[in-house]
């Protein structure tokens, strides 16, 4: 299980201005990227992060994978609080971040055995995991191919092979179908769902979109984050009886611009 209690995460920018030199002689801009963000995902179920562009979606994973510390909240991952036990904590995940980040001179085999090796995985159970994983993504033709090149459907395959080598109990996905073609998301939603069932290890999964039909297909649960904040939480159809909408987008709009759209009516 992975449990998030109200992330909070402000970044220091620069302010806006042509002339570049000029910027250190003017006060820095505080921006808020996610002010309020908690949900719970729990093991056997898809959890989805859906919100518009800039809604504090992937600041929230990276805080959730250890790669930002939060200025405020926590992070749980199996009962394990990732700011104070982070190692074991991020054993225990396997992160497909927005960036794929694999090595172009390696081979995809390479760059999964790599992160095996990093993970402190002998080198032949890696390669029988490799294997294994080749095999459920139907990357064989890949491993040994150099990944400069690799189309974008063949990156994600590579990068989530990597992040699946140790078979950890917990999948973290920054938006995993962002520029694959149909097929491609359609195997990859399917994989998820084997992931998430008994005979896949029963595998908590949590991912981010901004697509709402690719969260309404795949997801189990789903946390609405607008504006850095959690605003509503269930699954599909509780979402929409909230919403009174009975198509999901419409449910969607109504929940994570009910602000906008307040500010809009007539006095």
């Amino acid at each position: 299980m992975i449990v998030a209690e109200s992330l909070q995460k402000s970044f220091t920018a620069a302010p806006a201005g042509k002339a570049v030199f000029a910027w250190r002689r003017r006060k820095s801009v505080r921006v808020v990227a996610v002010d309020a963000v908690s949900f719970r995902a729990a093991d056997g179920c898809i959890t989805g992060l859906l919100g518009p562009n800039g809604a504090g979606k992937t600041t929230s994973l990276r805080m959730v994978a250890g790669l930002i510390r939060p200025d405020g909240g926590r992070v749980e991952v199996d009962g394990l609080d990732v700011a104070r036990a982070p190692r074991a904590a991020l054993a225990r995940l396997g992160v497909l971040s927005d960036a794929r980040g694999l090595y172009p001179r390696l081979t995809a085999r390479e760059n999964v055995a790599y992160y095996a090796a990093l993970q402190g995985m002998p080198a032949e159970a890696a390669q029988a995991r490799i294997e294994t994983l080749a095999g459920l993504l139907e990357m064989k033709p890949l491993l040994d191919r150099r990944t400069e090149g690799f189309s974008q459907g063949e990156r994600v395959k590579t990068a989530l092979a990597r992040a699946l080598v140790h078979d950890p109990a917990n999948i973290v996905l920054d938006e995993p179908t962002n520029g694959l073609d149909v097929l491609s998301t359609r195997a990859l939603r399917e994989v998820l769902r084997h992931l998430s069932r008994p005979e896949g290890g029963g595998k908590c999964i949590v991912l981010s979109s901004h697509v709402m039909q690719e969260v309404e297909r795949l997801c189990d649960d789903v946390v609405i984050v607008a504006k850095g904040r959690t605003v509503a939480r269930g699954s599909v159809g509780a979402l929409c009886e909230r919403a009174g909408a009975a198509d999901f987008e419409d449910a969607f709009v109504r929940l994570a611009f009910a602000d906008a759209a307040q500010e809009a009516e007539p006095a």
